[in-house]
């Protein structure tokens, strides 16, 4: 397990020249009707009402202006599936300095997309993973509104690597998609091969903590005038659970001996098994 060697910092809240576009200045203001407003060279979401006399970005009814979906990368070696159900990866005990991340996931038409699956990894404040128990992993689902918030503390440094937190996320049946979000002002963003600063989040000190923001994008098609519909509930198939299936709304599978009912679209993964995951499977 990878422990770090040098004397850390913490991250500053900067820029880090995280190239900013019109379409992620108004990501938020998709999922909350509202237009955002860019302030200081940081994206500033709708959730964070400015003073007043600031300029107000007109939304655009479209996401083509050159920031595609959400850069993929690897996984790495310390990816472990069964992680807990939860939002929060730390108590009061914790050690580290407490980092908050939220934002929202959207399709390609800047609508939120409600029930992605994103699965959270990694490293504690000495810069060592978990491999035999579930520490700093853990698992949620986004919002009806696409949102989507994790309490944790900022990841610890290793040799060869920066600052960054794992994610896989999967919209309801659609394939996996797997990223690393970065902190801004971080020394070795500079050094570390696998650093992408279209992955930076946004970070601002919140009294002794950091508050983050990023907000994915998946390669979901949306039409951008037609709310989204949820799939009718089909005829239960006969069989068990499988890794690897597209399952739709009603679907009915038994695990276990067990019987349970599908509550949501989704490609069924290996450590996403029906007890595991009651936001997407119901004891039929």
């Amino acid at each position: 397990m990878p422990a770090s060697q040098e004397p850390t910092t913490t991250p500053q809240p900067t820029g880090d020249g995280h190239r900013v576009s019109r379409k992620t200045v108004l990501r938020a203001a998709a999922a909350l009707g509202a237009a955002p407003l860019l302030i200081g060279g940081r994206v500033a979401l709708a959730r964070d009402q400015p003073a007043s006399g600031a300029v107000v970005l007109a939304p655009t009814p479209d996401c083509h202006d050159g920031d595609g979906p959400t850069v993929e990368q690897m996984e790495g070696p310390y990816f472990k599936p069964n992680s807990p159900l939860r939002d929060s990866l730390i108590t009061s005990g914790t050690p580290g300095t407490r980092l908050t991340v939220s934002g929202y996931v959207f399709g390609r038409g800047c609508r939120p997309i409600p029930g992605v699956l994103l699965d959270f990894w990694q490293a504690d404040d000495n810069g060592a993973y978990d491999n035999s128990g579930y520490a700093f992993r853990g698992h949620q689902f986004s919002t009806a509104q696409g949102a989507f918030s994790l309490t944790t503390i900022v990841a610890g440094l290793y040799p060869g690597r920066t600052r960054h937190l794992h994610v896989k996320l999967q919209a309801p049946g659609r394939r996996v998609v797997t990223t690393q979000l970065y902190f801004p002002g971080e020394p070795r963003n500079g050094t570390d091969t696998l650093f992408d600063s279209r992955l930076l989040m946004n970070l601002r000190q919140t009294g002794p903590g950091l508050e983050g923001t990023f907000d994915f994008v998946l390669d979901v098609p949306q039409d951008p005038t037609t709310p989204p519909t949820t799939p009718p509930p089909t005829t239960p198939p006969s069989g068990a659970w499988t890794p690897g299936r597209a399952y739709r709304a009603g679907d009915g599978v038994t695990y276990a001996g067990l019987a349970y009912r599908c509550l949501q679209a989704h490609t069924a993964l290996a450590g996403w098994e029906p007890p595991n995951v009651p936001a997407l499977w119901q004891r039929a």
